[in-house]
């Protein structure tokens, strides 16, 4: 039995610690730490905790007796390196949400005090812990292509969901959260490596922010979608009314309308969209991270791969194509097609769910990090997480690629 704290009540930290509800007779959540008042008081019901298992603030649990072996942390970007340093310190192994912390010199100061404390950390890049992903890379060892050449990985990101996150959300301005690429598509570069392991020479990217801009404000748009007229709200494929309202309305509860108004009501949610930021133009000028992106990376030993981060996208899971010496393969998170030079074209179907947001769980990748970590704590092994090194690799590789985008240029990778 493992004993989880829990830092950070919002929509990550809750969908992690759901882990504990599927299987208590692996872990249990034994306490929490939480600033916001409904949402620590919501967890803490659902967990049955009590007391002085409930904290306000992450500096008080650490401050605390060690309540259990490892935490889940789910706090704001900003906020991953103080939080993670100090409670390794404290002698918790961690299950860190993405990314490690918004700056290369933040990374380095976690990694420091992993190898200081010995502590085990595994950073949700739950990409590479769904029966898709699994599958896939048992393709590949298996030598279904070959010796893979060359890779292109498309992240279709979703015009609304892009929307809610980084034009009305959190991660809306760079200085406040970080970087676009590196807060939702880290793991992206990290499922490059995941795919094509080795080091890499080379690094490009280009990209911006391209459409959500005050000169694309259609006219006669209000500041706010329920102030808008409705011949220009209901032409507008970003409309809160519709993202959220009208969602409510059709029965959807949970991500990302908890997101919006917690708890989730009808009248709550009216009175966000009225005065929050979820309910304002998306052509306000209000955001500067890009809403496309593309990064180029050339290997050492001369294989190739790219990726594409798109926000005028419709949503779904994410596709990608591996080119092989004896084939090549296309994956898109629910069906694999290979195609051998010799043995012609087959299909696999892994009758996964429609989309691999955070609303499904990431197609599994949720749970599947959590019982993988969970399963390393209590065996005090591990073999079954990603490798710390490949984590901070792909972070080391976001930041350059964020270089070379900012500064117009191939960034070469220091060995």
């Amino acid at each position: 039995m493992v004993n989880l704290v829990v830092v950070g009540a919002g929509s990550r930290g809750f969908a992690l610690a759901q882990y504990a509800r599927h299987r208590p007779d692996r872990a249990r959540v034994v306490a929490v730490a939480e600033p916001r008042e409904a949402h620590r008081e919501a967890f803490a019901r659902a967990f049955g905790l009590e007391g002085g298992r409930v904290f306000r603030d992450w500096r008080e649990l650490v401050e605390a007796p060690r309540l259990g072996e490892a935490a889940i942390v789910a706090l704001p970007d900003r906020l991953h390196a103080e939080a993670a340093v100090a409670l390794m310190e404290k002698g918790y192994h961690l299950l860190l949400e993405k990314p490690i912390a918004p700056t290369w010199e933040e990374v380095e100061r976690v990694a420091e005090a992993k190898a200081r404390t010995g502590r085990m950390v595994a950073l949700a890049h739950v990409l590479r812990y769904t029966p898709y992903a699994r599958r896939l890379k048992a393709l590949l060892e298996e030598g279904a292509i070959g010796e893979v050449v060359s890779a292109q990985h498309l992240e279709p990101v979703g015009h609304w969901h892009f929307a809610h996150s980084f034009v009305r959300g959190n991660w809306r301005r760079e200085g406040e959260s970080s970087p676009f690429l590196l807060a939702k598509s880290v793991h992206d570069l990290d499922w490059l490596l995941f795919l094509l392991p080795g080091r890499v020479r080379r690094v490009a990217s280009f990209g911006g922010l391209y459409h959500f801009r005050p000169e694309n404000r259609p006219k006669g748009a209000a500041e706010r979608c329920l102030h808008c007229p409705e011949e220009v709200e209901r032409s507008c494929p970003f409309s809160a009314r519709r993202i959220y309202l009208e969602a409510y309305d059709r029965g959807e509860r949970g991500w990302p309308l908890d997101v919006v108004a917690f708890p989730l009501t009808r009248e709550n949610l009216v009175r966000a969209l009225e005065e929050g930021p979820y309910g304002e133009c998306v052509y306000l000028g209000l955001n500067d991270v890009a809403d496309h992106q593309v990064v180029a990376l050339e290997y050492r030993d001369g294989r190739t791969a790219s990726f594409h981060a798109e926000a005028l996208s419709r949503m779904r899971f994410r596709e990608t194509r591996l080119f092989g010496t004896e084939g090549e393969l296309f994956g898109d998170g629910r069906r694999l097609r290979l195609f051998h030079f010799l043995k012609g074209e087959r299909e696999l179907d892994l009758a996964l769910e429609e989309e691999a947001s955070v609303r499904t769980g990431h197609a599994g990748g949720d749970m599947g990090l959590v019982e993988d970590f969970v399963e390393a704590v209590a065996r005090e092994d591990p073999s079954r997480l990603e490798p710390w090194e490949e984590a901070v690799y792909a972070h080391r590789l976001t930041f350059l690629a964020e270089r070379a985008r900012g500064e117009g240029r191939v960034v070469e990778v220091e060995a």
